[in-house]
């Protein structure tokens, strides 16, 4: 997307939110905004921040390979390398998907629009939102790497397609969950009742 295509769209989704905000359509404001947004912030960040966050991610797991003793990382190559597996040496190249920076754009864009929560509330949670979606990825190549250590390369297919996908969103839902589904169900008010969790 050029620079002149990025500003005509930045103008059309100002004024498009701004006057779902005015007519307050709740869900037009929240959808809008929050496809907008993801897009807008894509556009900017895909290119500046994909590499770095990748090679921080792999340095990370890198961390928990290193305690666990199965595999090591070469974060600058982006690189994570399982030495000893039932296939012989098996090296992981952690890419664009393994960065997570699209779940944590789609996470903060529909936090930002999402109103159930105050301004200072929406920085905290979304602080909170990136580190947990960091740290599952970790969890989720981490899992890789042992499936493939203890099983062999030939297990590549179900460890990183089916085994670490289902496990990243599974704590992906969980957060999900907690930050939306939860606060919402708690302020919603019905008729002359209110959901009011005095546990927390």
């Amino acid at each position: 997307m050029n620079l002149m295509m990025l500003v005509l769209f930045m103008v059309i989704w100002i004024y498009a939110i701004n006057v779902f905000r005015r007519k307050n359509q709740n869900f037009f404001y929240f959808f809008g905004g929050s496809v907008g947004m993801f897009i807008f912030l894509f556009a900017i960040f895909e290119p500046i921040l994909t590499a770095p966050l990748a090679k921080l991610v792999c340095y990370l797991t890198g961390i928990v390979g290193r305690l666990s003793g199965i595999f090591s990382a070469f974060a600058s190559y982006g690189i994570l390398f399982i030495e000893e597996s039932e296939g012989g040496p098996v090296s992981l190249y952690v890419d664009f998907e393994c960065a997570g920076l699209v779940e944590i754009l789609v996470f903060l864009s529909l936090l930002t629009f999402f109103q159930a929560y105050k301004w200072h509330e929406k920085i905290v949670v979304g602080i909170l939102g990136v580190l947990g979606i960091a740290a599952a990825n970790i969890l989720r190549l981490s899992i890789i790497c042992t499936m493939i250590h203890f099983m062999g390369n030939e297990i590549y297919y179900l460890a990183h397609t089916i085994v670490g996908r289902l496990v990243f969103y599974l704590f992906t839902i969980i957060l999900y969950f907690y930050v939306f589904t939860r606060r919402q169900i708690k302020i919603q008010r019905v008729g002359e009742f209110a959901y009011n969790d005095k546990t927390d």
